[in-house]
């Protein structure tokens, strides 16, 4: 089987499991728009591809699976994941999997005010959200909220301009300065993180791997324990019946009292999965088993309590000749 992952960036770590789990006659192939995108020496070829936005960008990854042949291609980043989907048919002429959601449910995780509002509709418990400071203002006039909020970007990735604000006046201000931020309620409880696999045969969620967040750096959870628990298992069977996911899935919840709620979905590999594959969780082998055609039964809680990740930096050196090229 022959793998594109596209927009490689820092992601060093997952290639290199990659490489560990995937069948021997197989190939790693990894594109971004940097020669100095750390991740691109991991894999056996290189390729440098224009920016995402550029209008030759599909047709240049579209060249790169024929020409490698390539079984399954997927993305580290958000905003790729909704051009992946939007393409997928001409992906799949060329026979690769795009390992990414379908185009709705893409543009709503993308969207994170929308996607609060299919969750509201398919009475999956989710975290309050505004859209507006007029909408909160209502809500907070009839003593629904109180402060603190948190607020965060509507759309993309990362973690600039999120943050708590503690009054009305700092958040008339936090929206005036930025109004593309989205306002919700502050939950002051547990932060836990899912790695989920949804088989791209029976489209449905077949293993996960949850975690409890110790420690968050640069938007993500840089150290996380492992924990069980059949009720989240099951919430997120649920949550993944209402949206079309295809692959490698992270989700973000909260746990008040003993409830979930679901806060984000990044439908993609997220950076905290290195903690499932080394606690034994393993997507790459589900990944290769679908792309022989095989379906992938049910396995949840398949590994231990109390497994501890803790993320570290390291460095790729390379002669300048050596860096890869524009394709």
């Amino acid at each position: 089987m022959n793998y594109l992952m596209l927009s490689v960036g820092r992601r060093g770590e997952l290639l290199k499991y990659f490489r560990k789990s995937m069948s021997r006659d197989s190939k790693l192939i990894a594109a971004d728009l940097s020669p100095y995108a750390p991740a691109l020496y991991m894999a056996d070829k290189q390729y440098i591809v224009p920016r995402i936005d550029s209008p030759n960008y599909v047709n240049t990854i579209l060249e790169i699976c024929k020409k490698e042949n390539i079984n399954a291609v997927t993305t580290f980043i958000d905003p790729e994941i909704e051009i992946l989907a939007k393409n997928r048919k001409k992906f799949e002429a060329l026979g690769a999997e795009v390992l990414a959601p379908y185009e709705n449910t893409a543009k709503l995780c993308f969207d994170k005010y929308l996607l609060f509002k299919h969750l509201q509709e398919h009475n999956i418990p989710t975290v309050m959200t505004w859209g507006t400071l007029d909408s909160f203002t209502r809500s907070y006039n009839e003593k629904k909220v109180t402060f603190p909020v948190f607020v965060k970007p509507r759309t993309g990735s990362g973690s600039v301009g999120a943050g708590i604000i503690e009054n009305y006046e700092g958040l008339a201000k936090a929206m005036k300065e930025n109004p593309s931020l989205i306002i919700q309620e502050y939950m002051d409880c547990t932060d836990v993180d899912a790695d989920v696999y949804i088989d791209t045969i029976s489209h449905k969620a077949v293993t996960a791997f949850t975690k409890k967040k110790i420690e968050t750096r640069i938007g993500g959870a840089s150290k996380t324990v492992s924990f069980k628990d059949i009720k989240l298992f099951d919430f997120i069977s649920r949550i993944c019946q209402t949206l079309e996911f295809n692959g490698p899935v992270d989700m973000d919840f909260f746990c008040r009292d003993g409830k979930y709620y679901l806060s984000e979905v990044n439908p993609r590999f997220g950076g905290a999965y290195l903690h499932a594959y080394g606690a034994g969780v393993d997507f790459i082998k589900a990944i290769e088993n679908n792309l022989k055609g095989i379906e992938n039964k049910p396995v949840f809680g398949n590994y231990d309590e109390g497994i501890v990740m803790m993320m570290y930096d390291s460095v790729v050196i390379k002669n300048s000749n050596e860096l890869a090229h524009n394709s």
